[in-house]
């Protein structure tokens, strides 16, 4: 039943209803919310926990006019739903349809594009001072998570916002001690014990009827009162930085939400609201197990989560976790290291053999790959997990830290590539672009599950900075081998003789390469290395070949294909290269298959374009 969701196109339909029609309003959107998601896949248990500070927020905002802006964005579905895209909710996360994230191009109710952890405090303090320089009336904030809270970019920001007193800035923190793997550090550690404090009137209350009648007892919990205090009420840490903190407060009670966030409104000053909601709220199924319904495919909402088709092919991730511990079983030295992606990353195995050898440093990209260098510095061979999007916000520490010093720490970049469904925000373009250009550090890509396994154990045993690169999901299904034997480094393989054109597979494209060869008669080189190149195994191609193609998974501009091309330069060949990858713009969301065949790095697609180049005339 959606009585009341149906009138609602806008936030000011929402805005004309009665306080006592938004908790009605509430439980129709988390309903439609709910069956939604079951049958298109997304985010889910984040959603259902940012139902009521939604419509919170829209009901005492004036939005858009005033500028909301969601850290990360998964949660921002009901937000989505509210703001005139609920009867297009059904192509949520489509190739053509509604994005996952927040996108400024998709509704004006979008403030600010986000998908990575941790920008919307410095966005909406831009947004705050912009309204301030041209004397507009209007309130900026931002809805950032705990998990979130532990980048350095989320401090950085409030503290600059502590000094600007008269930006209309409200920080919501929305604390569901959640981020998508378990949340860590100190941070989380305090936010926990902030928490008691929702309970601690109704608590003092009580204690003061049933130990009434034992004065001893009560002197004892009044002593243990005061100490509790001094952990709840004085003056917070975001405080120290400037802000006006009120809370903790419970996020789903409308009648406590609404009441503080219209006195907030009328402040002026960086202002801090801490709010606590619970992931998957009001579906028990995700209440119970939030990180299984953080971004499940389609389900029966009745029947919670299908059990998973058997398959016999390991996912990349599966395939490095397995890495991951049989060579920390190896070697003593090894350390694994996550920003706060234990699960993605496939290493909650290697968490539960070796903890003592297990970090997760949280949302800190930069942090981990400094870590990294200091734990490389003293003897040990650290391993840091990153999926290749968030490599991007280590850029400088993997320069300055790592390579310049030419320290010894494997990358294991996952989502390699076009990842789908969520979209530009996540898609691993740009890696071999961004990492070819740095001295010391060579990149490894793999074709399949085996060689995955084994470049791991090559670049675990070289004595510099290397990444090995793999895409989201599984490959061919090639079974594991039983050692720790790597490749030769730097080597390349002929996979395929053929006539006049020879493709150059980088990673997993060689598959589809070998395919489209078949129709074309050409050869096929499986390169595994975009840095450093196999200059012999090129050459060669180049000499016995009338003209060369290249197929990567990575942004064109900079990539191995752009290598080729410099190698042979540099030899003094003159070939005709071919590069097929991935263009110059942003590749929208949608199934990652589709995606590449539009593309044309599928099978057919490749050897269209092979046919259709004039250099490769009459094949």
């Amino acid at each position: 039943m959606t009585g009341l969701l149906d009138t609602i196109q806008s936030p000011a339909d929402l805005r004309r209803l009665t306080r006592a029609q938004l908790r009605p309003l509430a439980d129709e959107l988390r309903q439609f919310l709910l069956h939604s998601v079951a049958q298109t896949g997304g985010h889910l248990s984040s959603n259902l926990g940012t139902v009521e500070l939604t419509v919170a927020l829209h009901y005492v905002f004036n939005t858009p006019q005033d500028r909301l802006v969601w850290d990360v964005g998964h949660q921002t579905y009901p937000h989505k739903i509210l703001t005139g895209r609920r009867e297009r909710m059904h192509t949520l996360r489509q190739l053509g349809g509604v994005s996952g994230f927040p996108v400024r191009t998709e509704s004006e109710y979008d403030t600010f594009g986000t998908a990575h952890s941790s920008t919307s405090i410095s966005a909406a303090l831009g947004m705050a001072v912009a309204a301030q320089q041209q004397g507009a009336d209007r309130h900026a904030v931002a809805v950032i998570g705990d998990g979130a809270m532990t980048a350095g970019m989320a401090f950085e920001a409030l503290n600059n916002a502590g000094v600007l007193e008269q930006t209309r800035l409200l920080v919501v923190l929305n604390d569901n001690d959640m981020s998508i793997s378990p949340p860590v550090g100190a941070l989380n550690r305090y936010l926990a014990q902030l928490m008691s404090g929702r309970f601690y009137s109704a608590a003092k209350q009580v204690g003061k009827q049933v130990l009434g009648v034992a004065p001893p007892l009560l002197e004892l919990a009044r002593r243990l009162e005061e100490g509790a205090k001094g952990m709840v009420v004085p003056i917070t840490l975001f405080e120290k930085f400037g802000f006006n903190y009120i809370g903790p407060i419970d996020g789903h009670d409308l009648d406590v939400l609404i009441p503080m966030l219209e006195n907030l409104r009328r402040l002026k000053g960086p202002q801090f609201l801490h709010v606590v909601t619970r992931k998957g709220q009001g579906y028990k199924l995700a209440e119970a197990d939030p990180i299984a319904y953080h971004g499940p495919g389609k389900f029966d909402p009745a029947v919670g989560l299908p059990t998973p088709p058997s398959s016999s092919k390991l996912t990349f991730s599966q395939v490095f976790g397995r890495w991951l511990c049989d060579m920390a079983a190896h070697d003593e030295r090894l350390v694994g290291i996550t920003p706060a992606m234990r699960e993605g990353s496939g290493m909650v195995e290697f968490h539960q053999r070796f903890p003592e050898r297990y970090h997760d440093v949280g949302i800190a990209e930069q942090h981990a790959a400094t870590f990294a260098a200091g734990l490389a510095c003293e003897g040990l061979k650290p391993v840091l997990a990153i999926y290749s999007t968030f490599l991007q916000r280590a850029y400088d520490q993997l320069i300055h830290d790592v390579a310049l010093q030419n320290l010894p720490v494997v990358f294991a970049l996952d989502r390699a590539g076009i990842v789908g469904a969520d979209g530009p925000t996540h898609a691993g373009a740009y890696d071999i672009a961004f990492l070819r250009c740095i001295p010391n550090v060579s990149i490894a890509c793999p074709a399949d599950e085996a060689e995955c396994y084994q470049l791991l154990c090559t670049a675990y045993q070289q004595a510099h900075p290397v990444a090995v690169r793999y895409p989201r999901g599984s490959g061919a299904g090639t079974a594991l081998p039983s050692d720790l034997q790597g490749l030769p480094f730097g080597r390349g393989e002929r996979r395929r003789q053929g006539q006049r054109v020879a493709l150059l597979a980088f990673g997993t494209l060689l598959y589809p390469a070998l395919q489209a060869a078949e129709r074309l008669d050409a050869t096929v080189a499986n390169m595994r290395w975009a840095k450093p190149l196999d200059r012999e195994l090129l050459l060669e191609l180049a000499q016995q070949h009338d003209c060369l193609v290249t197929v990567e998974d990575g942004a064109l501009n900079g990539g191995a294909g752009s290598a080729v091309l410099e190698a042979l330069h540099e030899a003094g060949l003159l070939r005709p290269v071919l590069r097929l990858g991935l263009p110059d713009r942003f590749i929208e969301h949608g199934d990652a298959a589709k995606l590449m065949a539009l593309l044309g790095l599928d099978a057919a697609g490749i050897e269209a374009s092979v046919r259709a180049w004039p250099a490769c005339s009459g094949l």
